[in-house]
Order: C-alpha cells, then structure tokens, then sequence
C-alpha cells in the first residue's frame, strides 16, 4: 500500500535544499507519494514565537559559519552541488514559497522547487527578485502568463497562510521536516529514520 510522507521544507533553507536531494531516491526505494508543501519556514517559527534566527545564536548549531561548514559536508556526502549565498542572499523572503504554491496549482511543484533550490543553492546568486522566479518558471516549461496570474493572487497567499495553520496544528516547528502518519522526523539528518520508518525497523 502506498504510504503518503508529507515533506515541509523552506526554499531557503540549505537543509531543505539538501534533503530535497534524496527524496527521488526514496521514492526509488519506496512505495511512497511524497506530498510538498513549501511555505516561508521563518513565518513558520515566528507564528510558534520561536524563532532561533532572531537575535544572537541561541545555540553553536545555528551559527552560521558552522551552518555552512555543516552543509557542505552533508552535501559532499549526497554528491550534489552546493554553493553557500554570497552574502546571505538579498531577497523578498515571501516570495520563494508563493512562488512555489503557484507552480504547485500549475502541476510542476516538485521540478519548479528544484529549480528555486538551484537558483538559491548552486548559481552563486548575489541577489534573487522576482523576475527570477518568473524566469524558473519558464525554465521548468510553464506558461508565463499563466504562472504570473497564479504567483501574484490572493488564492495563492491565502493557501500559504493554510500550509503554515496546517503546519502548525500538525506540530511542525521547522524545516525540512517529514511527516509519515502521525510520526514527525526534522532535519535533513532524519533521513535515516524516515527509512527505517518505511521499512518497517522502527
């Protein structure tokens, strides 16, 4: 029987991107429907008033010369590209999820979310504006204007702020995160557990 994993995750967020990887290999390996719901991760925390990005470190994990170092090592060890953003990336935060949910009313969620991951996470962008996700979109064969439409209405804002209520009640605190049933898996390094899950070992 086909079992549905639920996979949160954040468009620029480095641990969603290197979880996103995998899951081609999962779904390989597995009789799985992965179901995205990309949202804006940092509305996420803020709406559960904890957000670890506010402020100095909380802890040495969210420091982000460690966070780079970390990121990159996961990715040496997937084989997948990587490339930390120049300076931190300069772009509207609301954006990449919207844009996400608007490929996703279009059919392309999961190809466009790789493009979005590339863009942030492989191109060495300075900067990403709009125009940039447009284009993403062209480039994963979507009709332009039809994306556009999509992209800019309140349909689509409004099934943000679903994802992120749904989220929420679901107990999701932060990205990537996995859900398999009732059973909830953070972190790109929970990718063994979730296999362990789907095999039946624990």
């Amino acid at each position: 029987m086909t079992v549905t994993v639920d996979f949160y995750y954040g468009l620029s967020s480095r641990y969603s991107y290197l979880a996103a990887t995998q899951i081609e290999a999962l779904e390989a390996d597995h009789d799985i429907e992965v179901v995205w719901h990309p949202l804006k991760s940092s509305a996420l925390m803020d709406a559960r008033e904890q957000n670890p990005f506010t402020g100095p470190p909380s802890s040495g994990q969210y420091d982000w010369d460690y966070r780079q170092r970390d990121a990159e090592a996961w990715a040496a060890l997937y084989g997948v590209p990587f490339v930390e953003p120049v300076g931190r990336l300069d772009f509207d935060r609301d954006l990449p999820s919207l844009a996400c949910l608007a490929a996703r009313r279009l059919g392309a969620v999961v190809d466009y979310s790789h493009e979005v991951f590339r863009l942030m996470f492989v191109r060495r962008a300075d900067a990403v504006v709009r125009e940039d996700y447009v284009e993403a979109a062209e480039e994963t064969g979507l009709d332009r204007q039809a994306f556009v439409e999509a992209f800019d209405s309140e349909a689509v804002r409004q099934e943000h702020q679903d994802e992120l209520d749904t989220a929420k009640a679901k107990g999701v605190f932060g990205v990537p995160t996995f859900l398999i049933g009732g059973r909830l898996f953070w972190g790109n390094d929970r990718l063994p557990l979730v296999r362990g899950v789907l095999e039946g070992r624990i």
